[in-house]
Parts: C-alpha cells; sequence; structure tokens
C-alpha cells in the first residue's frame, strides 16, 4: 500500500501555506472557488513547492525538480549577522506564538506567546514586524530571515491579508495586529528582508521544533 502523503501545499485558498493534515487543508479549500493545492509526502517537499509558483507542479513537476535543483545551487549560505524569525501553530489547541533568534549565536531575542485562536501566517508577520520595531530601537541594520513567503508579502503591502475572523478568544491578537500594521505604515526601515530557504540550509533557527 502506498504512503499516505502527510504534508499539504495550498497556494490559494482561505489560508495559504503547508498543513499537516488533510483536516486542515481542507477548512482551506472547501468551498472556495478555485483553490489551488497539493499532497506531499515530506515537509521539505511541500516547503520548496510552496515557495515555488503552483503551475510547476500541477502538471510540470518535471520542470518543478529541475528549477529548484538550480536554485538550490546558486543559494549559498545564510548570512549570520542577521535575525531569524518564525511563528508556530498548535493544530490541536488553535494557540500560536513567535520569536527571534539572533543567527550568530541562536540567542532568543524575542518570544511572544502562547495567544488564542490564531494562524501560522499571522504570527510570522508579527515576528516580522517585531524584528523590525527591535531593529529599529536598537539602530540595527542587520537582515531579518522569515521562512513564510506570505508574511513577507504581507509586509511588503503593510497589510495582514488573512481571512481568520476576529473573536473575543483572538481580540489581544487582532489588536497587535492592527499595531503592526500601524508601525508599517508609520516607519521605515532599512532592514533586508529574505527568505529563508529551508531545503538548501536546514530548519529555520528559530523553529519552535514541534514537527
Amino acid at each position: 500500500m502506498a504512503k499516505k502523503p502527510k504534508y499539504y501545499v495550498v497556494w490559494y485558498g482561505r489560508e495559504t501555506g503547508v498543513f499537516d493534515s488533510w483536516e486542515l487543508c481542507k477548512q482551506q479549500i472547501d468551498g472556495f472557488p478555485s483553490a489551488i493545492y497539493k499532497s506531499f509526502n515530506t515537509k521539505e517537499e511541500a516547503t520548496t513547492a510552496f515557495a515555488n509558483d503552483s503551475s510547476y507542479y500541477i502538471g510540470k513537476k518535471s520542470l518543478a525538480n529541475k528549477i529548484v535543483k538550480k536554485n538550490l545551487y546558486h543559494l549559498g549560505v545564510p548570512i549570520t549577522e542577521a535575525i531569524a524569525v518564525d511563528g508556530a501553530w498548535n493544530t490541536a489547541t488553535g494557540m500560536v506564538e513567535y520569536q527571534g533568534v539572533y543567527l550568530k549565536t541562536y540567542e532568543v531575542l524575542f518570544h511572544i506567546g502562547p495567544l488564542e485562536d490564531g494562524t501560522n501566517n499571522i504570527v510570522e508577520f508579527l515576528a516580522l514586524v517585531h524584528a523590525l520595531a527591535l531593529c529599529k530601537q536598537w539602530h540595527w541594520k542587520v537582515p531579518i530571515y522569515s521562512d513564510s513567503t506570505i508574511a513577507l508579502g504581507w509586509v511588503r503591502d503593510k497589510k495582514a491579508r488573512t481571512n481568520h475572523l476576529p473573536s473575543e478568544k483572538n481580540k489581544k491578537l487582532f489588536e497587535m495586529l492592527e499595531r503592526a500594521e500601524k508601525w508599517l505604515e508609520n516607519n521605515t526601515f532599512d532592514n533586508e528582508l529574505l527568505k529563508w530557504e529551508t531545503k538548501a540550509w536546514g530548519e529555520n533557527p528559530a523553529d519552535f521544533g514541534r514537527k
């Protein structure tokens, strides 16, 4: 019997990203018009796929493999004088948290949470803005790494484009989102925001290790 895929990539749905169960994936695509998603056997495959265009994986897998290998060859190594951020979402409780780590020493610079009723994309976004605000306060122009393409895009747009609904449980989390968006609107920064390439470099140093 073939091994059942464990990880699911949603490129277009209510929430996008890599999900570790069909139930979670289904929540993002069920009833969502023209949802784009695919299953993978390992998290590494899924993470790499999510970082690339979905068309390479839906009907063009051989082309995807060639492009991924070519990209990895030219990635080099990450900058150590930098910050890495990551978020975690507990699939059983819905609790979320995030943290930032100084790559040179692996010192945890900040850790926020757990907070109720959130999503991984939300805390990935908050982690990036927290790191930017900290760097501004410290006059620190180091690069900031995140493995979340979605969160990096939200920071670029200065808007958390989540479809997750506010509630009494996540009131604090949404207040934090509002403050983060206002910070982006009212501040400039010189820090370079970079994608952490898990396939080439291994797990993000700020990862919570709950895979």
